[in-house]
């Protein structure tokens, strides 16, 4: 039996905030995950079939779910699964090849978060084996949480719709009735029935040489979380990248992913050979409409990108680096429960920071990890204590709004740490060992913990203690000895930020063209409070910050521009905040006109007028940085 550090965080008692609890306290286990109906300790479901249509004028999906089980508790007789806003029409079972039989089955009360359980009664008088399957005839509600139907008025070319999935965290309930939770990994086969002339992509063995004929079938042979279910339909082209790799998207914007994205194989064969062999078989990326809320979602075999990377010089590629290091940590080795996040991000970060190091530089990485470091400590500043921890109690709330981004970049930062502490050889061969003990496995943080102790900890005594790496994991804030990332670049931009300010330096003795975007963000964050409305005019003048091609420069600029008011650049900001919908790029901005003390109704009024182009994530985000009531909502 392995040790826990579960003391250390379960000796609270905690309201539990979710329904599907009866009792009113709980001792809190880490082991459990709270953001599920399912009762995986008495089936689990082993392969997934799903036969659906693509109803763009319903803007709904149809069809059926078979979901194949294994009873694990012989005396159970009810398997419950989650949903959300499912309209369920029948629920049948066989044993074995027997036929289906209707069962009987209830969907209970919805709550906001978790949506509602579905309890399928099964009969009593029939003998119950081991395994049985399980039939759900359904279609989805008007306002499945996964799913965005864009209009052709909101496609690159503007005369065929488009449909995409997003099932991460736990909106995956919210298109297919399932166990939704990462601790139960499936295999999936679909049949996706569309118009005839849009292709169908998935999370699965996409065919690039498929024809568009409105009929097609997919296999994913590897077990996943219910989370890397993915679905996408539109006006979809294909242009290879390499002998693994590919782009699909709409053929306006084709090209331009192709350029962007061309050094995608070399990520891949190095990535292989850093990390163990990939273990997915193609690695295809899909560019999606502005609409989508993040800037990647790592789908295996086929990553989920936005537009918003094709800046038009590779120098927002570690996003497809990040996307890609997911196919070990994540894909391969999944966290146990979302309160585990932090060892899918913040591993996927490191791996990433590794990947980009060799493919880009040092330096290049060096500006990134301070950029994720500075991001951190404003996680700190709005982000509670109490789940400032990489594995806090969570057994209430949402897991898409849970630690803004400190499971990414301060689980980044406890592996370099113990890359620090152990010397990289070592550290590599625990990394690559981890990814071949637990993979296609799910896995806590305590096993994690316990894990590292016996095969890395108590193996090379005396270098990195359990107790220090239990403060990283259980308690707020970062640790005294924590790496501290450092950029001569960055520190070389902030200061010529402060020269300029101050009118020590003019704008030709400032490179700004050389530099990468890492290091104009810099500067821009750089500058002092005290800048007059003349001045932000001639940074303006001079380096273009409002008309930028590049997404996160515009992001930092349009933070700062509403942080200080302004108001020139409003328009531009305007036009920002309706040309982009990950959530990343928005969110912040309208944060910051809501919190500066003159504009929450300018920012209320903008969002009214944007919100019909966004994925029910980014306006659920929106709508936490904007005061309750405020006239977006009802619009």
């Amino acid at each position: 039996m392995y040790r826990t550090a579960c003391s250390l965080i379960a000796v609270a008692i905690f309201a539990i905030a979710c329904s599907k609890e009866p009792a009113e306290v709980a001792v809190y286990d880490p082991a459990h995950d709270y953001f599920s109906y399912a009762n995986i300790e008495q089936f689990v479901t082993r392969h997934l079939e799903l036969d659906l249509t693509v109803d763009f004028e319903k803007e709904q999906l149809r069809g059926s779910a078979v979901l194949h089980m294994e009873r694990l508790d012989p005396l159970a007789t009810e398997i419950i699964l989650d949903s959300r806003g499912l309209d369920i029409s029948s629920v049948s079972f066989t044993l074995a090849d027997s036929p289906m039989v209707p069962a009987e089955f209830t969907v209970g009360e919805e709550d906001p978060v978790l949506g509602s359980p579905i309890t399928i009664a099964l009969p009593t008088n029939v003998e119950i084996t081991s395994e049985l399957s399980v039939r759900l005839e359904y279609a989805t509600g008007p306002n499945a949480s996964a799913l965005q139907w864009l209009p052709p008025k909101l496609t690159a070319g503007g005369k065929q719709p488009f449909m995409f999935t997003q099932s991460q965290a736990i909106h995956a309930r919210s298109w297919v009735p399932v166990q939704d939770t990462p601790a139960v990994r499936i295999t999936y086969e679909a049949a996706i029935h569309t118009p005839s002339h849009l292709l169908a992509v998935m999370s699965a063995n996409n065919n690039p040489l498929t024809p568009r004929s409105g009929e097609y079938r997919f296999e994913m042979p590897q077990p996943i979380p219910s989370y890397l279910l993915a679905l996408a339909v539109g006006n979809i082209f294909f242009a290879p990248l390499g002998d693994q790799t590919g782009v699909y998207t709409e053929p306006e914007v084709l090209d331009a992913s192709a350029f962007e994205f061309a050094n995608t194989q070399d990520m891949l064969d190095t990535a292989a050979e850093m990390f163990g062999p990939y273990q997915w078989g193609r690695y295809d990326l899909l560019v999606l409409p502005p609409s989508f809320p993040y800037g990647g979602m790592e789908n295996p075999r086929l990553s989920f990108i936005t537009p918003s990377l094709l800046a038009g010089d590779h120098s927002l590629v570690a996003v497809i680096a990040h996307e890609l290091a997911h196919s070990w940590s994540g894909n391969l080795v999944t966290n146990g429960t979302w309160r585990d996040g932090w060892l899918n991000e913040g591993m996927t970060n490191y791996l990433e920071s590794r990947l980009m190091e060799v493919l880009y530089g040092q330096e290049r990485v060096d500006e990134e990890n301070v950029l994720g470091y500075k991001e951190l400590l404003l996680n700190f500043e709005r982000i509670i204590p109490e789940r400032q921890a990489l594995a806090p109690p969570f057994p209430s709330g949402d897991p898409d709004d849970f630690q803004g981004t400190i499971h990414y970049h301060k689980g980044q930062l406890l592996l370099h740490y113990l890359e620090n502490g152990f010397g990289r050889e070592t550290f590599d061969e625990f990394l690559a060992n981890y990814f071949d003990d637990f993979a296609f496995q799910t896995i806590t943080t305590e096993r994690f913990l316990d894990y590292l102790d016996e095969n890395l900890l108590q193996t090379h005594p005396g270098k990195v203690s359990r107790e220090q790496v239990e403060q990283w994991l259980y308690k707020p804030g970062l640790p005294a000895d924590a790496p501290k990332p450092h950029s001569d670049s960055l520190d070389r931009a902030a200061a010529l930020a402060v020269a300029w300010s101050q009118g020590e330096v003019q704008f030709d003795e400032i490179p700004i063209a050389e530099w990468s975007p890492q290091a104009a963000v810099h500067f821009i964050n750089s500058l002092p409070k005290n800048l007059s409305e003349e001045q932000l005019g001639e940074l303006d003048a001079a380096y273009g910050f409002s008309d930028t091609r590049n997404a996160e420069i515009g992001r930092t600029w349009f933070i700062q521009v509403a942080e200080r008011q302004y108001r020139p650049a409003y328009d531009k900001l305007e036009q920002h905040l309706n040309r982009y919908g990950r959530t990343r790029l928005v969110s912040p901005v309208y944060r910051a006109l809501a919190e500066n003390g003159a504009d929450l109704e300018l920012a209320q009024e903008m969002f009214a007028n944007a919100k019909g182009s966004y994925h029910p994530i980014t306006i659920a985000k929106i709508n936490t940085v904007l005061p309750p009531g405020s006239k977006s909502e009802n619009k």
